[in-house]
């Protein structure tokens, strides 16, 4: 790429460590066809002295989207790529911004942005749509544990993406117990029905483009025996971290169940979805609306999800079928070192 050319300049907004916005760093180097940059609100961020990015910015946390839009300005970035939920969040609300400044957000539209940021409505839309869901409930009382039953999961109605916050919960004093702790917190908890491990867990990606289409999928067989990947172990049941590794294959009838899960919410970008299955029925758990922290297992698989999305929006090219190499996809952590002189 030419120093003059802008049109392929990417910004990441979020990249600290083993992050969505490191991964998508990885995806766009692999694509081979753009010049990445990065920045974060914590002067700590490892992605800001990662070798990945063309440069990268130390950006104001009080004013965020602004900094933002000035980091993409002196990068001469009009393309612009949220690495991680908060950043989402607050980037999808300001799309009309950002646009006014020639900067395109490359993300699913904020209506879906906005539907799954509350888990509570998320279900609810599901349920409605016909998606076999897990049994999920206000954890507001005894009576909605036990229409919920036990065990379940309990967790934020909000803000829980790579298990934060997510409790094991066997009795119904424990369950009403993690409600408090996540009320006390600020945020409003939900029970779920714990879905067992017997059939598989599996994180799904379905891409699909602003029209409407589909541009593809790819499903990730969790394997749950590394530390890494496992939030919680214990008492019969098992809660997967953020950190997804395991086995890419075809796993056709899965991905056109979460495709099916796409089409019905009227998704027009990228989600994530979650699930384990019983039955061969793929039972969602999670669903985010953005690029998946395992996204750049995915494109090492063949299913480049960050690239496939910014060829449509340059240049309206639709991919063929992905070409996907089954196999293992493992992932660990990296390490850097920064002198006390260069934190930014």
């Amino acid at each position: 790429m030419s120093q003059t050319d802008t049109s392929l300049a990417v910004m990441i907004a979020g990249i600290g460590g083993a992050s969505l916005g490191t991964e998508i760093a990885k995806c766009l180097a692999l694509a081979g066809r753009y010049d990445a940059f990065g920045c974060d609100i914590s002067p700590t961020a490892y992605g800001l002295y990662n070798g990945s990015f063309k440069e990268t910015f130390h950006i104001d946390r009080e004013n965020y989207v602004s900094s933002v839009m000035d980091a993409c300005e002196r990068a001469k970035a009009t393309w612009l790529v949220a690495g991680g939920e908060q950043p989402m969040t607050l980037l999808s609300a300001a799309q009309q911004e950002l646009a006014s400044r020639g900067i395109a957000l490359v993300a699913n539209s904020s209506d879906i942005v906005r539907l799954f940021s509350d888990k509570a409505e998320t279900f609810r839309k599901l349920d409605e749509a016909g998606i076999l869901i897990p049994r999920t409930r206000i954890a507001d009382s005894a009576e909605a544990i036990s229409t919920v039953g036990l065990p379940c999961i309990v967790k934020p109605a909000t803000g829980s993406g790579g298990s934060v916050s997510v409790f094991f919960a066997v009795t119904a004093d424990e369950a009403l117990i993690y409600a408090d702790f996540i009320r006390r917190g600020g945020n409003v908890p939900i029970a779920q029905e714990y879905v067992d491990i017997e059939e598989g867990e599996f994180t799904i990606g379905v891409l699909s483009f602003p029209d409407g289409t589909t541009a593809g999928s790819i499903a990730l067989k969790r394997a749950l025996d590394a530390k890494l990947s496992v939030a919680y172990r214990g008492r019969g049941g098992v809660i997967s971290s953020g950190y997804s590794q395991g086995h890419i294959g075809d796993y056709a009838s899965l991905r056109h169940q979460a495709e099916r899960i796409a089409q019905s919410i009227g998704s027009l970008g990228p989600i994530n979805i979650q699930g384990r299955v019983r039955d061969g029925v793929l039972i969602p758990f999670e669903i985010n609306p953005r690029f998946s922290a395992s996204t750049y297992l995915r494109a090492l698989a063949g299913f480049n999800e960050i690239d496939i999305m910014l060829r449509f929006l340059m240049d309206g090219e639709r991919p063929g079928p992905a070409d996907i190499k089954p196999g293992w996809y493992l992932r660990s952590l990296t390490e850097t070192y920064v002198p006390d002189e260069r934190l930014k």
